[in-house]
């Protein structure tokens, strides 16, 4: 899809440089064992998001290995697919990371350009339990580590019933108290094709969704370019539902019962997921065991857990652990949600309509 930024985060601009411990919120819950001591004292560079995710991120991966490890990630944060990409690009054939994770097409674009190696599948002994959609992505150069999932987001004070279906959009009760996804972001392409599936046609008979799109000009507020200013619309209950849109976006607010908001994946259609990869640079600064060790801590049982029930992402490892009292929130995905409901972008065919798409969904709702 180019460099045009389809990971949802080109709202974040601010870009830091942190070592893990300042970052962590919390302490590591994986130990280093006695025996666990061949990377004591080495060095693992990572670019990852500026965002809760990154955090995130930092909190549950990159620190629980240092935990583990004995070893130090030296963490490079930005907010924007195409900042990564640039960054690695101006580096040249010395870059600074030895592991970025970034949206899918971000890693396309690199490996098109021939700066990633292709992680060998063999040194990564926790991808035996991701199923096969999940394990890789960019004609193999990347490794997913998460699902970014969208779902309807609600007003829980004014939505009697939680939606069970995208059609909630267009009931006539929410007409003005809308909110959608601006156009240049992945949540557009799939409400597209939701609305082409509640009208009777699909991902490849795309015009009866954007008739039926056509029925909310009218009753939309906003498009939802600022995540934080749609939280305070439902903070200040102006809004009564939204999507497609991330519950992701919103992890403190979700559990400020002052926001009233709801977010819910049960919806009988299913839920779109974009896979989120950890690549590996060619001629990494570092220690390839070291990175190799990284990617596959990335995907334990345990950490696959503990970033969904922090930042509502869906885990990858199908044995990811879910917590009994986690399992009880909507909005926080369990493997098997994913297993019954995900619904994987077909990234490869969107790139060929994804700039006319764009301006049909832009001249409905500019008008």
């Amino acid at each position: 899809m180019g460099d045009h930024d389809l990971s949802r985060r080109n709202f974040i601009k601010t870009v830091g440089v942190a070592s893990v411990a300042a970052a962590t919120l919390s302490m590591p819950f994986i130990r280093a064992s006695a025996s666990d001591t061949r990377f004591q004292g080495k060095t693992l560079r990572l670019l990852t998001w500026s965002d809760d995710t990154g955090l995130a991120a930092l909190r549950n991966i990159a620190a629980t290995f240092e935990a583990k490890t004995g070893a130090k990630v030296i963490a490079d944060r930005t907010g924007s697919t195409s900042e990564m990409v640039a960054k690695l690009k101006a580096g040249g054939d010395r870059p600074q990371y030895d592991i970025i994770t970034l949206a899918g097409v971000g890693a396309e674009g690199l490996a098109s350009a021939g700066l990633l190696e292709k992680p060998d599948l063999n040194r990564i002994p926790n991808l035996k339990d991701v199923p096969a959609q999940y394990q890789t992505g960019a004609n193999g150069h990347g490794i997913g580590y998460l699902l970014w999932c969208n779902s309807l987001v609600y007003n829980t004070r004014t939505v009697k019933d939680v939606p069970d279906s995208y059609a909630a959009l267009w009931d006539p009760a929410y007409e003005g108290r809308l909110f959608l996804p601006p156009p240049n972001w992945t949540e557009a392409m799939d409400l597209i094709i939701i609305a082409a599936k509640l009208a009777g046609g699909d991902i490849h008979n795309i015009e009866p969704g954007f008739k039926k799109l056509e029925e909310l000009k009218d009753r939309v507020m906003t498009l939802g370019e600022n995540p934080n200013q749609i939280a305070e619309l439902f903070r200040t209950n102006s809004l009564d539902m939204g999507g497609l849109y991330a519950p992701a976006f919103f992890p403190k607010q979700i559990r400020d019962p002052a926001y009233s908001l709801g977010a819910t994946f049960g919806m009988k259609e299913g839920f779109y997921t974009d896979l989120m990869l950890s690549v590996m640079p060619k001629h990494r600064p570092g220690d390839t065991d070291l990175a190799y060790a990284f990617l596959d801590h990335s995907l334990d049982p345990l950490v696959q857990g503990k970033m969904a029930e922090d930042i509502f992402n869906g885990p990858v490892n199908a044995k990811a652990i879910i917590s009994a009292e986690a399992r009880k929130s909507p909005f926080i995905l369990t493997p098997e949600q994913i297993a019954e409901k995900a619904i994987m972008h077909d990234n490869a065919f969107l790139a060929t309509v994804h700039d006319q798409w764009i301006r049909r969904y832009t001249e409905i709702f500019s008008s």
